[in-house]
């Protein structure tokens, strides 16, 4: 506020533009980082036309098998034949939560059945498969 030569009045208009610059580079940076910040394994899922299953509070656990048939717990690679205990051990400490099978769609279906074998064994009561939408034309 400009006064009429009084340098005794205080200025009471809060200048905002370094506030917006620090908010819009940190928009930018967060719009950078968010992308680079999604994990998982990559799997090209097969398509189907079936709807979404209602969410529980538990987060479930998801068993992955790549096309070259590498198997993975949510994001840690697992050996087929170490599957079932260690499914064991997790169930044992969250007992109920639900599993889902990704599987490539270039996996032979003898290897996606016995993975489920394997899943069941290890006593796994709710076991999902995980597919993408069937696009429609």
């Amino acid at each position: 506020m400009i006064s009429g030569g009084n340098d005794n009045e205080l200025m009471s208009e809060i200048n905002v533009t370094p506030f917006v610059d620090v908010m819009l580079v940190l928009l930018i940076i967060f719009m950078v980082a968010a992308p680079m910040m999604t994990q998982g394994v990559d799997v090209a899922l097969p398509e189907a036309a079936a709807g979404s299953l209602a969410r529980d509070d538990d987060e479930p656990f998801y068993v992955t098998i790549k096309g070259g048939g590498e198997i993975f717990i949510n994001d840690f690679p697992v050996d087929s034949d170490r599957l079932r205990p260690k499914l064991t051990a997790l169930l044992k400490e969250r007992p109920g939560t639900r599993v889902f099978l990704r599987a490539d769609k270039s996996i032979s279906y003898g290897t996606v059945v016995r993975t489920m074998a394997e899943i069941k064994g290890a006593g796994v009561e709710k076991l999902g498969m995980v597919t993408e939408p069937l696009e429609t034309k």
